[in-house]
Parts: structure tokens; C-alpha cells; sequence
């Protein structure tokens, strides 16, 4: 005989299946109502495609929601079925030949003829836009006579080019001459690049020329009152409530990255459910951490340790490195040598002076010890940033749970 599973129990354990729907840590969001914050560069983005002649470039740390902007991005246009969006992604094996392939594949339009006479009868047929490209002469020539042919076909076309920094250099300054010649003819085409880097000047080195034409978007961190908004519309879609103070921890820890908030709000809310409730408070917050931690890269985790890892016993690699990660740091996510004073001695209860720990900064800034943090500047006026920004949420809940601060 089969064992009956109560009503209750059968709920959450659905409620706990829509959470893992619902919660999207390790991919982007595809869906509108789960997208949330972003309101200056979803207008922004908007802006540029109405602008004739112009055309915009996201930028940013990785992780900070730039994918998930341009999946959802169709949804805010006031008339969407008008619009025709296509995105890919690049690799580092892509010309710009593979690239605009790629793009053509994907751009299913249907030419539809009807026959002449009593009967009619129509046929409907898919355009292949890759037959423009003919060969590998003079292809943005190429690529913009496609292109002034698909939009002549829609009131607003949208090109989405995603991970753009994985291009070699010579092919984004292809890209360059394009969107300069598409501007110059007023194509009614907007192509919006999308990559990671600290700057413009990283992505496409004659920037200086296309600059009237690409509207520059920068992706930071998301701020707190963001992540709230992530937090109580995902809770609120399964039908639960979470603590004040839980959403508080969870906005501290998330860092500004929309990964570890998702990360985290689905196990705590998990584990909520796995205890019959419908609130989400600190335990399971704390229960969070450890199956975060469980679920994190093995990439993040490997870099860690080998960042940490030393034979001498009382060495400070560890609390010298969890300090970088509670820092307070500028707009471009960097901190100086001296900024590690006040997290060091809340870590330790020593004051410790700069030269006690500076040389640990840069064995971090060294292969030595994975490069986990980057350093800028000149002798004395040092930067440090982290090369991975999901590491340092990742360091933080290890300091948690090694007792090296509160939860």
C-alpha cells in the first residue's frame, strides 16, 4: 500500500519546487515580473532605441544583471509585437563574420506570397539573411545592407550582442565602423553591445570615434533598496512573508549582486518550507549560509583556499583577505591599503599598522596566490579591487562561519 502524504506536507513541498523556479541564482532573469530595480538603465536603453541614430553599449562588473536587463528589455516597450529583438552571445572563437551569422540565423522573418487569379492561395517562406554576406570583402558594407532590409520590415529593430568583451580586438573595432556608418545613414537599427569592464575604453579602443553615436549605460552594483525589491517579490510570488531583519542581512550580504540574493533567499526560503512555515527569519538565514557555501563555484571555492593557504600557523592571509571583502569601497569597487585598518581590527582586536599586512596584499595581487585581487596605481597610492566579484560575498559568509564575524 502507497504511504499517504498529508496536504500540508504535499504543499510545501511544491511551494518549495516554485521557490527554485522563482529564485534564479545561476541563470538570468528571463521573465519581467521577476526582474527588478535597474529604472535608470532600463530608461536609458529605452531612450536609445527611439533616438534614431543611436545605438548603446551596457558595461560592467560580471554578475551585476546586465544579461538579465536585455532578456527582459522587450517588455518595456509600449508596443512590443512591433519589435523585432535578437540576441546572441559571443565566444572567443567568433569573428565578425560568425557574429553577424549568428544574429541573421536567429532573425526568422516570413515573406508571404499569394497567387494570381480566382484561387488564393498564399505561400509563406523564412528569409535567410545570411546570404548578404557573400564573402569576407568589405562585410559591415555587408551586414548594413541586411540590415537597412530587416528594418524596413518592423518599427523598431533591436541587436543585442552579449559577452562583446570575449571579441578580439580587431573585430569590436568592426563593430566600431558599423554602428559609426549606421548612425551616419540614419538606419532605423539600434545595436546595443553588452560586456564586462570598468570603462568604455576597455571594450572598444576607438571609442573616441563612435561616441556621438554609442550611448554609454554602466551597470553598477545594485543598491540596497534594489535587492530589497528582489527579496519581497520573489517571497511574495510563493505566497510568504520574511523578516525585516533577515531581508537587512541579506541585503549586507548580497554586496550589490543579484546572484547571492537569489542564492540565498532560495535556501532560506527552502529550509522555511522544510520546517512547515510560511516565514523566512534568521535561522534559516543562518541555515542559508552553510548551503551557500555547499552550492558556491568550485571555481570560488578552489581560489579561496589557495589564497588563504599557508604553513605557518598564526598567519593572517585569512583576516587580511576578509577585510578586503568588508571594506567600504569607491565607485569602481577599489579600496587602499589604509581602508583595512578599521575592518582588521574589528576581525582581530588588534590594531594592526599598514606594513603588518601590506605584503599580504600583494601576494594576493600575485599568481602566487590566484591574483584574487587586482592592483592599480603607483608606489604608495595602491588600489585593490577583487578579479572575481563573487568572491567576496563568498569570503564574507566564510568569515561568518568561522565565527570572524556576526551573521
Amino acid at each position: 500500500m502507497e504511504p499517504i502524504v498529508s496536504p500540508d506536507l504535499m504543499k510545501f513541498f511544491e511551494l518549495s519546487i516554485k521557490a527554485g523556479q522563482i529564485f534564479n541564482p545561476n541563470t538570468p532573469v528571463n521573465e519581467k515580473d521577476l526582474f527588478s530595480g535597474r529604472k535608470v538603465q532600463i530608461r536609458r536603453v529605452v531612450d536609445v532605441v527611439f533616438q534614431k541614430g543611436q545605438h548603446g553599449i551596457i558595461f560592467g562588473e560580471r554578475g551585476v544583471g546586465k544579461t538579465s536587463l536585455a532578456n527582459v528589455l522587450q517588455g518595456f516597450f509600449p508596443t512590443p509585437e512591433r519589435l523585432l529583438v535578437t540576441r546572441i552571445n559571443c565566444d572567443r572563437a567568433d569573428d565578425f563574420i560568425s557574429v553577424w551569422v549568428k544574429l541573421f540565423s536567429q532573425m526568422k522573418l516570413t515573406n508571404q506570397k499569394y497567387s494570381v487569379g480566382f484561387n488564393t492561395n498564399s505561400t509563406t517562406s523564412f528569409i535567410d539573411y545570411t546570404k548578404f554576406i557573400k564573402d569576407d570583402k568589405n562585410v559591415p558594407e555587408q551586414v548594413r545592407q541586411a540590415l537597412i532590409e530587416i528594418s524596413a520590415s518592423f518599427l523598431t529593430t533591436i541587436v543585442i550582442i552579449d559577452e562583446f568583451d570575449r571579441l578580439e580586438e580587431n573585430v569590436r573595432r568592426l563593430f566600431a565602423d558599423l554602428i559609426k556608418s549606421l548612425s551616419d545613414f540614419s538606419i532605423d537599427v539600434t545595436i546595443v553591445l553588452i560586456g564586462v569592464g570598468d570603462s568604455i575604453e576597455h571594450l572598444i579602443h576607438e571609442h573616441q570615434s563612435v561616441s556621438r553615436a554609442l550611448v554609454q549605460i554602466q551597470m553598477p552594483r545594485m543598491a540596497e533598496s534594489e535587492i530589497e525589491e528582489i527579496i519581497k517579490n520573489c517571497v511574495s510570488r510563493i505566497g510568504m512573508t520574511i523578516d525585516s531583519g533577515t531581508i537587512e542581512k541579506i541585503k549586507i550580504l548580497s554586496k550589490g549582486l543579484p546572484h547571492y540574493t537569489h542564492l540565498i533567499g532560495l535556501h532560506a526560503t527552502r529550509d522555511a518550507l522544510d520546517n512547515q512555515s510560511m516565514n523566512i527569519n534568521d535561522s534559516n538565514f543562518d541555515t542559508a549560509i552553510l548551503k551557500a557555501i555547499e552550492d558556491s563555484q568550485h571555481s570560488i571555492k578552489t581560489s579561496y583556499y589557495s589564497a588563504i593557504r599557508s604553513t605557518k600557523k598564526d598567519n593572517l592571509f585569512e583576516d587580511v583577505l576578509l577585510s578586503c571583502a568588508l571594506v567600504k569601497v569607491n565607485e569602481l569597487g577599489e579600496f587602499a591599503a589604509q581602508d583595512l585598518r578599521e575592518p582588521m581590527l574589528k576581525i582581530t582586536g588588534h590594531a594592526y599598522n599598514i606594513p603588518a599586512y601590506a605584503q599580504h596584499l600583494n601576494e594576493f595581487s600575485e599568481s602566487k596566490r590566484g591574483n584574487i585581487l587586482i592592483k592599480s596605481g603607483q608606489r604608495k597610492r595602491f588600489r585593490y579591487k577583487f578579479s572575481e566579484p563573487l568572491m567576496q560575498p563568498f569570503i564574507i559568509m566564510q568569515g561568518m562561519i568561522r565565527g570572524k564575524i556576526n551573521n
